[in-house]
């Protein structure tokens, strides 16, 4: 982080805590049992998101581009809810509140990558729906393994480039005075706002951020839907107007499920209780990761067929007997 803390021809110090402390919720009687309640999300999350990756790659049909960005998706769940639910039920079920300051800018960092990714996700997403309704004779071609690897890892590279550099301007502040985060994580806007220096450009990047990861990916996915509806409306009849948005069910409800908490909690965020707000972020980082496989186990026709076909082999080489090997002649002779 030399890039950051360098200021040409000035030898500039920096008073940099020797870790921050993690206030969490404040005044809520019994709040352990909701730490415990986000542990079986987690687990939950976990098995999901395992399943679905498993039965993608061990399904040769579900080898497509959509299944691409749905494998991205569900390891990106993963390794979320892995970097944020076991550090945040240390934190707070067994009480370790202080954290060291390089353990909570890379806390921060893979917190911020993941829930950063999801929203990219659904881009992707929602670029292959449109394609698949509005241009289906051109699949093929405009939807290939190459174009949706390369949009994922584009990303994931604009993803981690962003956060890099938001970790990298927190390293120039100085904390002189509180080193409380009033969050569940090492969140962003609170620990910038606890400099005693000028931290301008961490608010530039708290205001762009916003705007790049959550509302012109939010923005893009309501037009596309929007182009959808108005196309289907001209060419289409009911009956297949419905059929084909059937096929944008799934898609549609981790939309929801993603950013309407976050919408809420941007448009409220002056007026509402920090308890509240903290309970909102964290159900939202949480509960999406654990919703998302199994919108797309019962919403996705492809996985439900694929799960059936490996439980059906499943059970054929276990119920399958083995063969003994034919004894030779000679053998049997002498017995």
């Amino acid at each position: 982080m030399e890039l950051f803390n360098a200021a040409p021809g000035k030898n500039v110090s920096f008073v940099h805590p020797p870790y921050f402390i993690i206030s969490g919720l404040k005044g809520i009687p019994h709040i352990k049992f909701y730490y415990i309640f986000l542990f079986f999300v987690y687990i939950v999350s976990v098995l999901g998101n395992s399943v679905v990756m498993a039965v993608i790659c061990l399904d040769h049909n579900l080898r497509t581009p959509k299944y691409v960005a749905v494998f991205n998706l569900a390891f990106v769940d993963l390794f979320g809810n892995s970097a944020l639910v076991p550090k945040l039920l240390d934190i707070f079920l067994f009480d370790h509140r202080h954290i060291p300051y390089n353990d909570c800018l890379t806390f921060l960092f893979f917190c911020y990558t993941c829930l950063s990714m999801q929203a990219l996700n659904l881009v992707a997403l929602a670029y292959d729906r449109l394609v698949a309704i509005i241009f289906p004779l051109h699949y093929q071609v405009r939807v290939t393994h190459r174009i949706m690897m390369s949009l994922i890892a584009s990303f994931w590279a604009f993803i981690i480039v962003a956060v890099l550099i938001a970790v990298g301007l927190i390293t120039r502040l100085s904390f002189c005075k509180s080193v409380v985060i009033h969050s569940y994580f090492c969140d962003h806007g609170q620990i910038y706002r606890l400099a005693c220096n000028d931290h301008f450009p961490n608010y530039v990047v708290s205001c762009l951020y916003p705007v790049f990861i959550f509302w012109l990916p939010l923005l893009f996915i309501l037009l596309s839907y929007l182009y959808i509806s108005c196309t289907l409306a001209k060419v289409a009849t009911v009956q297949q107007g419905l059929k084909a948005f059937r096929t944008c069910t799934g898609h549609l409800l981790l939309v929801a499920i993603y950013f309407i908490p976050l919408l809420i909690t941007f448009t409220l965020m002056e007026n509402i209780h920090p308890n509240a707000r903290i309970i909102n972020l964290s159900l939202t980082s949480v509960f999406p990761p654990m919703l998302n496989p199994i919108i797309y186990v019962l919403q996705t026709r492809e996985i439900k067929d694929s799960l059936k076909r490996l439980l059906k082999l499943g059970r054929k080489s276990k119920t399958t007997p083995r063969k003994l090997p034919n004894l030779p002649q000679t053998a049997a002779c002498k017995c």
